[in-house]
């Protein structure tokens, strides 16, 4: 792909002495769908806000489709949804849809709007009166009012039960098989790896990983043991075993992380114990991603 929806170049922003975004360079492409995860002050809100034009870079660039954000924006092809900003009161779902899509350069009708979002059912009740996991469809439906290229969402199944967030993902590989490119920030790790075709990973400013979420977890270099034992737990003898990063033990459970699992299991049978349902599986991408940015925190401090 030569084509990108989205591209960070050696992009800077400061507030004061807080670098939220240093030197972050990467681009998206047509028909991605992308998570963007990261721990709290890891940058993720500041270049949401650089790639809307919220906010300028101090330096580097930042390119949406060849231009300027505003640029993009300004002709339809971004569509956001933020957790930022209220939703206007004293007006019904109906209403506000209406209205984002009049404003909309490439519109959809409103009916479709509300039917894509499953707040059909919605539509005459005002605004103020929605729940949480109800406003956040509306903010869904509000981004999706017409044809945009790239979907920015910050958070989005922030309060919507477990149907409603699978709707939602599939209406969202729906616009992502249409050629949009989807761009989301989560805290919801599994939706990360459930979804995304891509994983960016920011630690203060930075890019520490790009790839599929099988890509990250084997970044981590951190593999799972678990078995039981009959014998009472000897803990210090388990703590000297080779590579071991984690362990923790549940009754006669022992749960281990290991950057070298085959060495690890080895030296478990050298310490004369018989270890029985002994699993050894790679990490989950949550389990990778503190895996990642704790190894960062301890290169860096």
């Amino acid at each position: 792909m030569t084509t990108t929806a989205v591209e960070f170049d050696q992009v800077h922003k400061a507030y004061g002495e807080v670098r939220a975004v240093d030197g972050l360079s990467l681009a998206l492409y047509p028909g991605e769908t992308v998570a963007l995860l990261g721990p709290n002050g890891a940058g993720k809100s500041t270049t949401l806000d650089l790639l809307l034009g919220l906010r300028n870079p101090d330096s580097g660039s930042v390119r949406l489709f060849g231009g300027g954000p505003r640029e993009a924006i300004v002709a339809g092809r971004v569509g956001a949804m933020l957790q930022s900003g209220g939703l206007m009161d004293e007006v019904t779902v109906a209403e506000l849809v209406r209205l984002a899509c009049d404003l909309h350069p490439r519109p959809y009708r409103p009916s479709d709007v509300l039917a894509r979002a499953g707040i059909t059912q919605l539509a005459d009740r005002k605004v103020d009166k929605l729940s949480g996991g109800q406003a956040q469809r509306v903010r869904f439906a509000l981004a999706t009012a017409g044809d945009s290229d790239l979907i920015v969402l910050d958070e989005p199944t922030t309060g919507m039960d477990v149907t409603t967030r699978q709707g939602f993902w599939a209406t969202m590989r729906e616009q992502a098989d249409q050629g949009r490119t989807v761009l989301f920030a989560t805290h919801y790790l599994e939706e990360a790896d459930a979804i995304a075709d891509r994983v960016l990973v920011l630690h203060r400013g930075r890019l520490l990983a790009d790839g599929t979420a099988a890509e990250i977890k084997a970044k981590a270099g951190v593999r799972r043991i678990s078995f039981d034992l009959e014998a009472p737990v000897d803990e210090t003898a388990l703590r000297a075993l080779p590579f071991l990063t984690t362990l923790t033990v549940s009754g006669a459970t022992v749960r281990i992380q290991s950057t070298d699992a085959d060495a690890t299991v080895h030296a478990l049978y050298g310490l004369g114990v018989y270890p029985r349902n002994i699993e050894v599986a790679g990490l989950g991408l949550e389990q990778a991603f503190v895996a990642i940015t704790e190894a960062e925190e301890a290169r860096t401090s």
